[in-house]
């Protein structure tokens, strides 16, 4: 039985641009500093800043955007206690609003170790998307393979997290291609290559942002500072998947790399819904991580779901009720870069544009 549904999602670091999207122009005029002040110091309650409805259906709100009043900074570099309590205040609200399960949006996830913090509650469940991220990962990565020539290299960065582990099992299980493995913790790096290795993919592994650069495809799946992706990190020609939220990826690489297209990852098409707010996407868009949680609702879904890292399991599951639901869309989404559709200004862009043609045929 279809249930109801909340989403958490935080301001970005452009505070003024935010608070200006959500609540008018005007506050776009107030100083960031008083933003970040008033954020850090005050007791700012969650507030609701979006509602979905199913289109056949626009009277009755399936779904909540709920926004935690703090910034990334803040959520990454505030005592974890004091996070997660105001990440816990926003799921109260979502559950007082009647939401059965609740999907951690952005760094709302990682800052509650994938929503592990919040295990022992039993008055709503809880997920934080990532198995759909990883499936839909793998779909954008079976679209752009064809575009790189014979016998490609994919650099997965942030391979051992919780998309990057489950991500690379998908591929392993479906496919024999060439990876290399980009993680902090070698330990975790070894067993994970050595886990897909008897799958028969060839897998390398490297602690270094250097390494990545005699990869065709580069897939970015972590948002660390260590793992900030800059023009030397790519060889000539190469495509960058940035499946990042807040994104680790700057617009300035466009001017310092016209040879490289950078996608945007992670989305998702659901036609059969309307969204009164903004989650700073174009219309009929969605995170796949905010996608997962409106699957897990329409099926009735009751309980925690993916926790910490994702499971493949859980993957193949959350596919099978996209498809259930794909009279609603949540299928891949058109390629876009840096939220623009792309063209065919670079001859590979082009070869990704008939990529997309010929798989939807």
């Amino acid at each position: 039985m279809q249930s109801e549904f909340a989403f958490l999602v935080h301001p970005r670091n452009t505070l003024r641009e935010d608070m200006g999207i959500l609540f008018g122009q005007p506050f776009s005029l107030v100083p960031e500093t008083v933003w970040r002040s008033a954020l850090k110091h005050l007791p700012v309650p969650p507030m609701v800043t979006g509602k979905m409805s199913l289109l056949d259906a626009p009277g009755k709100v399936v779904g909540r955007i709920i926004t935690v009043p703090l910034t990334p900074t803040q959520l990454l570099t505030m005592p974890r206690n004091q996070v997660q309590g105001r990440i816990s205040q926003a799921i109260d609200k979502a559950r007082d609003l009647g939401a059965s399960v609740v999907g951690l949006g952005a760094l709302t996830a990682p800052a509650s170790v994938g929503g592990k913090a919040f295990a022992k509650r039993t008055d709503i469940g809880v997920t934080n998307g990532n198995a759909f991220t990883a499936a839909m990962t793998l779909q954008a990565i079976e679209k752009l393979v064809p575009t790189l020539g014979r016998d490609p290299l994919i650099a997965i960065v942030g391979a051992t997290g919780s998309v990057g582990s489950c991500l690379t099992r998908l591929y392993a299980r479906q496919h024999s291609g060439r990876l290399l493995l980009v993680a902090r913790n070698e330990m975790r790096l070894q067993a994970l290559a050595s886990d897909v290795r008897r799958d028969g993919v060839e897998a390398t592994i490297s602690t270094d942002m250097a390494d990545v650069a005699t990869a065709d495809l580069v897939v970015l799946l972590t948002s660390s500072p260590d793992a900030l992706l800059r023009s030397e990190h790519l060889k000539p020609g190469a495509i960058v998947l940035d499946d990042t939220v807040p994104r680790n990826t700057d617009e300035r690489l466009l001017t310092e790399r016209p040879d490289v297209l950078i996608v945007d990852g992670g989305l998702v098409e659901v036609p059969g819904f309307h969204l009164r707010g903004s989650i700073a996407l174009a219309p009929k868009l969605a995170y796949a991580c905010l996608a997962e949680t409106m699957l897990l609702a329409l099926s009735g879904h009751k309980g925690h779901f993916c926790m910490g890292d994702a499971k493949v399991e859980q993957a193949e599951h959350i596919l099978k009720l996209a498809r259930d639901h794909q009279h609603l869309g949540f299928h891949l989404a058109p390629f876009r870069s840096f939220g623009r559709k792309i063209g065919k200004e670079h001859a590979f862009s082009a070869a990704i544009v008939q990529e997309q043609v010929s798989c939807a045929a």
